[in-house]
């Protein structure tokens, strides 16, 4: 009976095994960061308003997957490319890569949201109307969320982001 390499398939367990590891990892480190990004904006309007808005929920759901989305496509991207430099680069590396990729997924997932209440009024799907429809709508979604929800991030999501890019810097395999 001929033997199968056992070193191979060992191997092969081995890095099947690792990344499944690193994917929960990942998972589970983009749930804390889209809940810090969620206690920021709920802290931000508890000192703004005392929490008094209709769309709390809606709130909470856009930044919690802003931030969650942002880290699952930002982290690896910036490990591929902060790779084997000093722990400063690789600190500013994270900063950039989460604070860009936080805000602009936040700012997609709220211009989708913007773009999801106005499409009843907007022209069928596919049409020159609908192009400009959709762009101008989503253009201004942006810029609302630029000057509004922007500052949302600021009383805790700035220690978040400095704290996670420590971690990161750290904890780089």
């Amino acid at each position: 009976m001929e033997q199968t390499r056992p070193t191979s398939i060992n191997q092969t367990v081995d890095r099947i095994r690792a990344a499944v590891f690193y994917c929960l990892g990942l998972v589970r480190d983009a749930v804390c960061w889209g809940l810090g990004m969620t206690v920021s904006a709920l802290v931000a309007l508890y000192l703004r308003n005392g929490l008094l808005t209709s769309h709390l929920a809606a709130l909470v759901l856009v930044y919690f997957l802003g931030g969650a989305l942002s880290w699952l496509v930002m982290v690896p991207f910036a490990r591929r490319y902060a790779g084997h430099r000093p722990p400063t680069a690789r600190f500013a590396a994270f900063f950039l890569a989460l604070s860009i990729g936080t805000a602009v997924m936040t700012a997609f997932l709220f211009a989708m949201d913007y773009r999801w209440f106005y499409a009843r009024w907007h022209a069928p799907f596919g049409t020159l109307v609908w192009i400009f429809q959709f762009l101008f709508t989503s253009a201004s979604a942006v810029y609302q969320f630029a000057v509004l929800g922007f500052t949302l991030f600021l009383p805790l999501g700035l220690l978040c982001l400095i704290a996670a890019s420590v971690y990161l810097t750290r904890h780089m395999r």
